[in-house]
C-alpha cells in the first residue's frame, strides 16, 4: 500500500468528515444516487446501525471511505474510493479490513455499465472487484429501485 495514504478507524464521523463523503459520494457514484443536501446526507449515515468506519485520506483529503454495520440480523458494508486512489491495493485493503471480525459481509452492488456520474463520465460497476476479493453475487437477490439496480453479493468467512 502507498505510504502517502492514512487509514482511520472510527465509530463516529465528524461533521468535516460527513461533508467530504458527500462530496466524494456525489463524485464517485452514479448521479442518480447524489444526495443535494447535507442533512439527507446525515440521514442516511444514521441508518447505518453499529457503524465502524474506515477512512482513507491523502494529505487530509478524504479519498476513501468503507463502513460495516448491522441491518436487520445480518452485518452489511458499503465502500466507495475516489478515482484517484483506485488501482493501488486501498480497495482490497479496506476489504480486508472490513472482513476482519466478521464471519458474514453483504452488500449492493451495481452489476451494469449503464450508469453516469454527475460530471457525465461513465460508472463503471465494481462487481468484479468483489468477486476477486471472494464475494459471491446472489443473483436471485436484487434491488430494483427507481434510482437504483444492484445485485446483492456476500462474503463469508471460511475456516
Amino acid at each position: 500500500m502507498d505510504k502517502t495514504f492514512t487509514l482511520q478507524n472510527s465509530v463516529k464521523l465528524s461533521e468535516e468528515d460527513i461533508i467530504a463523503l458527500m462530496n466524494l459520494w456525489n463524485h464517485e457514484y452514479p448521479s442518480s444516487l447524489s444526495y443535494n443536501r447535507i442533512t439527507d446526507f446525515e440521514n442516511y449515515i444514521k441508518t447505518l446501525l453499529f457503524p465502524e468506519h474506515i477512512l482513507i485520506k491523502n494529505e487530509n483529503h478524504l479519498i476513501g471511505w468503507a463502513a460495516k454495520f448491522d441491518r436487520e440480523t445480518d452485518r452489511w458494508f458499503v465502500i466507495i474510493l475516489s478515482r484517484i486512489a483506485q488501482g493501488k491495493g486501498l480497495g482490497s485493503e479496506l476489504m480486508n479490513r472490513l472482513k476482519k471480525n466478521e464471519c458474514r459481509l453483504n452488500g449492493w452492488v451495481i452489476d451494469h455499465d449503464l450508469e453516469i456520474k454527475t460530471d457525465g463520465s461513465p460508472y463503471q460497476s465494481p462487481l468484479g472487484f468483489y468477486i476477486k476479493n471472494e464475494f459471491i453475487p446472489a443473483t436471485d437477490q436484487r434491488l430494483e429501485l427507481p434510482n437504483l439496480s444492484a445485485v446483492k453479493v456476500t462474503w463469508t468467512h471460511r475456516i
